[in-house]
């Protein structure tokens, strides 16, 4: 198989969407070659099946000449190779722009779309694809005629326990990911203020992250200010953006991590710190299915400070034993569920199928080769 595949970042050292990077590898072990057309290009990291094109926004090229680079880079390839499947990775600008070339040339289109608003960029996107794939139900906002539920795709090589790694002591809460108002960080604030009032021990709490765009530069303003006005300058600390492989040093240091993001969307923090064998409290229903038999301790109500707290001092009270074996569980969940290796081949399994369902007389050689590739 022949695959083009839409991507929004390709960029290894990206602190937020460098796991791209892992997915594309993870693809390019299953199948012949593939072409990637990303918005922006930084440090590429791919095997040599792999050829990466970017439409120049990392050069800062104007919008209007984006769209012609994305249109050269595309007929160029649909001229110069022939192309299978086209997957859209957090894209549905390129599906559109891209649906007509691809729908005339018999090649499907699966996008993926994690996200809670509907635009419509999604539903033109939406009637272009002939699938549409998230990580859990609840994180795709649209039509359920589409979607695939595939799961996250976590490196579980990468994000994995090390007995060598202590937590730290004081105990740390570790709250990590972009900081934008959507991660909800006030009522973990006001969660660890409450915490405090009743929970006599030391307990420190770090924040992992730093804005996607400058339009979010006030709203870390704010959490500063909020910081101060509680109390907690001694308690919250505020530390970079990191890449994906000092993340995992961090995750394996917390006692426990929070996520405040709401219903509606997936975000990978979560799995990636039970693919660590730590703790994760979230505010997101979605979570439940891999929480498992810890769904009640885990889940906290959206924006419920007070919840919060409590969970949180459940967690802290919890003694290192116990916690070790909760996270052995977590992370046995994560794999089975979320792991690069099943999302790679669920994924390839369904462009061989759309494949099949698009254009028949390709379909027994796209099979063959997907075989020899993986």
């Amino acid at each position: 198989m022949r695959l083009l595949l839409f991507n929004l970042a390709t960029d290894a050292d990206d602190p937020i969407l460098g796991f791209a990077t892992n997915w594309i590898c993870a693809l390019a072990e299953r199948v012949e070659f593939i072409h990637v057309i990303t918005m922006r290009v930084g440090r590429l990291e791919v095997p040599g099946n792999v050829r990466v094109y970017s439409v120049g926004k990392e050069k800062g090229y104007s919008e209007p000449r984006r769209v012609i680079e994305f249109y050269r880079l595309l007929f160029h390839i649909l001229r110069v190779d022939r192309i299978d499947a086209c997957f859209s990775h957090m894209m549905p600008l390129f599906t559109v722009m891209a649906g007509l070339a691809l729908n005339w040339n018999r090649i499907p289109i699966v996008t993926w779309y994690a996200h809670p608003h509907v635009t419509w960029i999604l539903k033109l996107a939406h009637y272009f694809s002939a699938h549409m794939v998230a990580s859990l139900r609840s994180a795709y906002p649209y039509k359920a005629d589409k979607l695939i539920v595939t799961g996250q795709g976590i490196d579980t090589t990468l994000f994995l326990p090390d007995a060598r790694v202590s937590p730290d002591d004081p105990p740390m809460i570790l709250c990590a990911g972009r900081l934008s108002p959507v991660k909800d960080h006030p009522t973990l604030l006001k969660a660890v203020a409450l915490l405090r009032q009743n929970w006599t021990h030391p307990v420190r709490v770090v924040i992992v992250g730093g804005p996607a765009t400058t339009r979010d530069d006030p709203y870390v303003l704010s959490l500063h200010q909020q910081v101060k006005q509680l109390g907690l300058a001694e308690t919250v600390f505020f530390e970079p953006a990191v890449t994906m492989e000092s993340l995992v040093l961090w995750y394996r240091r917390c006692a426990v991590c929070v996520n405040m993001t709401p219903t509606g969307s997936g975000d990978k923090v979560v799995w990636e710190v039970m693919s660590c064998g730590k703790l994760s409290l979230a505010a997101n229903e979605g979570f439940r299915e891999t929480f498992g038999r810890y769904a009640d301790l885990l889940l906290f109500r959206h924006r419920d400070a007070e919840n919060l707290a409590n969970r949180l001092r459940w967690a802290l009270s919890s003694s290192g034993n116990e916690r070790q074996q909760m996270g052995v569980y977590l992370r046995e969940q994560v794999v089975k569920m979320h792991s690069m290796d099943r999302l790679a081949t669920t994924l390839v399994d369904l462009f061989v199928r759309c494949v099949e369902k698009k254009s028949p007389r390709h379909a027994l050689r796209v099979r063959r080769e997907t075989t020899r590739s993986g």
